[in-house]
C-alpha cells in the first residue's frame, strides 16, 4: 500500500515535471520568435528609412553641385567639390564614428529587445 502510494507520487512527479519542460520549452520559442520579429521589424524600417535619406541626399547633392558649378562657371568643379565633402565626411566618421555608433545601436537594440512590457 505504502509502495503503492509512493509509486503514485512519483509518476505524478515524472508527469509534472515532463509538462513543466514542455511548457518552458514553449515559453522560450514563443520569447524567440518575438525577439526575431522585432529585430526583423527593426531592420525593415532602418533599410526603408536608409532608402529614402540616400535618396534625398542624392538630390540634393546633385542640386548643390549644379548650383556650385553654375556659380564658378566650371560645368564639373561643383560634383569635384561635393564628392570631396563626402570623402571628408566618410574618412571623418570612419576615424571617429565607431563607438558613439556602436553605443548607440546597442542601447536602441537592447531596449526594444529585451523590454518586456511589449
Amino acid at each position: 500500500m505504502a509502495f503503492e502510494k509512493l509509486s503514485n507520487s512519483i509518476d505524478e512527479l515524472n508527469d509534472n515535471v515532463r509538462a513543466f519542460t514542455h511548457s518552458n520549452a514553449e515559453y522560450y520559442k514563443l520569447l524567440i520568435f518575438k525577439q526575431t520579429t522585432k529585430s526583423a521589424i527593426l531592420l525593415v524600417m532602418f533599410l526603408i528609412v536608409a532608402f529614402a535619406l540616400s535618396t534625398a541626399v542624392a538630390f540634393l547633392s546633385l542640386g548643390v553641385a549644379f548650383a556650385i558649378s553654375a556659380a564658378l562657371d566650371q560645368p564639373s568643379s561643383g560634383f569635384f567639390i561635393v564628392g570631396g565633402f563626402y570623402l571628408v565626411v566618410i574618412v571623418l566618421f570612419v576615424i571617429f564614428g565607431k563607438k558613439p555608433l556602436s553605443k548607440f545601436m546597442l542601447k536602441k537594440f537592447s531596449r526594444e529587445i529585451f523590454n518586456e512590457e511589449n
